[in-house]
């Protein structure tokens, strides 16, 4: 699989990532003190949703496009709603007509618009093309460190941070066929480094048995899985479903998404379903009518 975010910006995917996203910022930085936050895998910052890679896969239309109209008629979770607002605010910098949307923001520009002075932030993007348009969409901005770097081995060189409190964002392409494995390997190193840090962690979900097999290697830990899925009519050899592997996560942060999951996926259709659940809670907890 090759996930490179031009192609799929805006879609169901990032609809979870980033609602979530949006909402670990916020918590995070709800308290008074420094926040250090990695994004290992950055992609290129933002995106035009009506530039060729967008628009040759009309995922955007159908995922935020779709969230976006369908907010209007209200009762929006509160979650939902802040990461509605700061897609829109980000679209208005460029100037697009009212009641439409034209660009997008990846994991990098929620992150910025969430920092507050102090805050530091590394976005790293080891690819050529994207590591460029990364360093472009942040030129000048002091508060954004642009790496072009292995995001695996920044987590080794960057943790523990000085702040002692982080939020790490890894959310790799699945490039090769390895990379659950190196995947795993990189979040382990990360919590051998800095066990207290949350760790946000993406994933596709294209055979059952290996993401599954995942998730049950990090179940020991403090852990919340949320999983987004398509359902019946997807084109085959596309992205159906997709997870999200959140690690540490804040306090609120799991009633929040249990009420915006399902209202995501009421939204896209008829036969997409979300979960959300902490394996290790559910282990421990006692057999119904014990």
């Amino acid at each position: 699989m090759n996930y490179r975010h031009g192609y799929h910006a805006g879609n169901f995917a990032d609809l979870l990532k980033h609602t979530a996203l949006c909402e670990l910022l916020r918590l995070l930085t709800a308290k008074d003190k420094k926040l250090f936050v990695l994004d290992t895998h950055a992609g290129a910052g933002g995106y035009d949703l009506a530039a060729d890679k967008a628009r040759r896969t009309g995922e955007a239309e159908a995922g935020i496009g779709r969230l976006m109209a369908e907010s209007r008629a209200g009762g929006v979770p509160a979650a939902v709603a802040r990461y509605l607002a700061a897609v829109q605010a980000y679209d208005r910098k460029f100037g697009a007509p009212s009641g439409t949307l034209r660009r997008y923001p990846g994991s990098p520009r929620l992150i910025r618009a969430a920092l507050r002075p102090g805050d530091r932030f590394i976005a790293c993007e080891r690819h050529p093309d994207e590591a460029l348009a990364l360093k472009r969409e942040f030129a000048g901005d002091r508060a954004v460190e642009v790496r072009q770097a292995d995001g695996y081995h920044a987590l080794k060189a960057l943790l523990p941070p000085v702040e002692r409190r982080a939020l790490v964002l890894i959310d790799p392409p699945f490039e090769a066929t390895n990379e659950f494995e190196t995947l795993l390997r990189a979040v382990r190193q990360g919590l051998r480094r800095f066990a207290t840090g949350c760790y946000a962690v993406w994933y596709p979900i294209k055979d059952e048995e290996v993401t599954a097999a995942f998730v049950d290697a990090l179940k020991d830990l403090k852990l919340l899985v949320m999983e987004l899925r398509l359902g019946a009519g997807v084109e085959p050899g596309k992205l159906a479903a997709c997870g999200l592997a959140v690690i540490n996560p804040p306090w609120r942060f799991e009633e929040a998404m249990r009420e915006a999951l399902p209202w995501i996926a009421g939204r896209l259709g008829p036969d997409v379903t979300a979960t959300c659940h902490a394996p290790l809670a559910s282990a421990q907890a006692p057999a119904s009518g014990a």
